[in-house]
């Protein structure tokens, strides 16, 4: 057993903490396969796809930002979504190259 990792997480592994939360909640995940690949989408765009609110849909918005599963761009007034698929698969791929090294 490492346990050294049982007092403190390793740096690349404390942001995956909140990406797993970001991904764990299932209206979160609803926005995340709105997504297209390469589309960007406004508040609008996804409010009118959902069955939340307005305001719902910004507040999970905001988690998957903060947990860099969605950034975002502004266009004049509007702010876009988009995925980031590339740097989503690389941090997956970090565990997933964890786990094979455990099996």
């Amino acid at each position: 057993m490492k346990n050294d990792y049982a007092q403190t997480i390793p740096a690349e592994w404390q942001q995956y903490s909140r990406l797993f939360s970001a991904l764990g909640d299932p209206e979160r995940q609803r926005i995340v396969l709105a997504f297209e690949p390469g589309e960007s989408l406004n508040v609008t765009e996804l409010t009118r796809a959902s069955a939340l609110s307005r305001p719902t849909v910004s507040h999970h918005l905001r988690l998957l930002c903060e947990a860099g599963v969605l950034e975002r761009t502004r266009h004049g007034r509007e702010i876009h979504f988009r995925l980031m698929a590339d740097s989503l698969i690389q941090r997956l791929q970090t565990v997933i190259d964890y786990l094979d090294a455990h099996r």
